[in-house]
C-alpha cells in the first residue's frame, strides 16, 4: 500500500491511497488542478483514480468534489446527509456519478476494503476510514470530535495512520480566536489536541509502523509544537511525520 497526503489542514484536505491496481482519493478540499499536479509529481495520473470518498460536508474536505467528477470522471462516494448538506451550500455543483454509503458500511474497490466509522465531529454526517488491503490497515482519522468509544479499538488495529493533531492547548487558549470558537474546537464535537493525539498513538498496537500528524491548525499549532508534544508522551517505537498545509508528503509505504 502507498499513501500520500496531498494537503492537510483547514485550507484543504486530500489523501491518495494506492494498493495493487486500486487507486483512491479521500476528500476533495483542494482544487482539481492542485490534485492533478501533485499526483503527477509522483507519476500518478489523476484520471486513473477509481473513487473519491468524502468524509464530511465541511468545505475544506468537500468543496471540489463536483469538479473531480466532472473534469476527471472520478466516481463520488458520499453519505446522503453529507451530499444534502454540501448541496445546500452550493458546494458541489453538478455531480456526474455518485454512490451513497452510510457510516458502518464496508466499501469494496478491487482487493481493497474501506471501513467507515461515524465520528462525533460537528458535521452533518462525519465519518473516518480504515483502508484494508489484506496485508495492512491504514487509518484516515481526522475531524474526530473527541476520543469516542470505539476510536481506541480502531487505532489498536492499525499498521499506520493519518491522524488529527489539530491544536496546542496553550496556543489555543492564548490565541486570537473568540471564546465561542475556542470552546467549539476544544469541545466534544471539535478536534483533537496534540496531547490527545499522542495519547491515542501511545495506546496503539505494537504493529503500528508510522503516523502522519494531520489537520494542524494554522493559528493554534506548529509542526514543532506537535512533534514536541508527541515526543514527550510517546515512549514506543513509531515513526512520526507531519502533513503539510501547502503541499504533498513523500509517499508512505506499507
Amino acid at each position: 500500500m502507498r499513501a500520500i497526503a496531498l494537503q492537510s489542514g483547514s485550507n484543504g484536505n486530500c489523501i491518495f491511497i494506492e494498493s495493487g491496481s486500486t487507486r483512491l482519493l479521500f476528500d476533495a478540499g483542494i482544487s482539481g488542478v492542485q490534485a492533478e499536479k501533485r499526483l503527477a509529481g509522483h507519476d500518478i495520473d489523476i484520471r486513473d483514480v477509481d473513487a473519491l470518498i468524502i468524509s464530511h460536508d465541511h468545505s475544506d474536505h468537500s468543496r471540489c468534489a463536483g469538479i473531480f467528477g466532472r473534469k476527471y470522471k472520478i466516481p463520488l462516494h458520499i453519505t446522503p446527509k453529507t451530499l444534502e448538506a454540501s448541496d445546500r451550500r452550493g458546494a458541489l455543483g453538478r455531480v456526474c456519478s455518485q454512490t451513497p454509503f452510510v457510516s458502518g458500511d464496508r466499501l469494496k474497490f478491487g482487493g481493497v476494503t474501506v471501513e467507515t466509522f461515524r465520528t462525533p465531529h460537528d458535521a452533518a454526517d462525519g465519518v473516518a476510514f480504515v483502508v484494508d488491503d489484506g496485508h495492512a490497515r491504514l487509518g484516515i482519522l481526522t475531524d474526530l470530535g473527541h476520543d469516542f468509544g470505539s476510536l481506541r479499538k480502531i487505532v489498536q488495529s492499525l499498521d499506520a495512520a493519518f491522524i488529527e493533531s489539530n491544536y496546542d492547548p496553550e496556543m489555543l487558549q492564548k490565541g486570537p480566536y473568540p471564546w465561542f470558537l475556542k470552546k467549539r474546537i476544544m469541545g466534544p464535537a471539535g478536534h483533537l489536541s496534540n496531547p490527545e493525539c499522542a495519547d491515542l498513538i501511545q495506546s496503539a498496537g505494537a504493529q503500528l509502523a508510522w503516523v502522519c500528524l494531520s489537520h494542524l491548525s494554522e493559528q493554534n499549532n506548529t509542526p514543532e509544537h506537535a512533534l514536541k508534544a508527541h515526543e514527550s508522551i510517546i515512549s514506543r517505537d513509531v515513526d512520526i511525520h507531519v502533513a503539510s498545509r501547502y503541499g504533498s508528503t513523500a509517499p508512505f509505504v506499507l
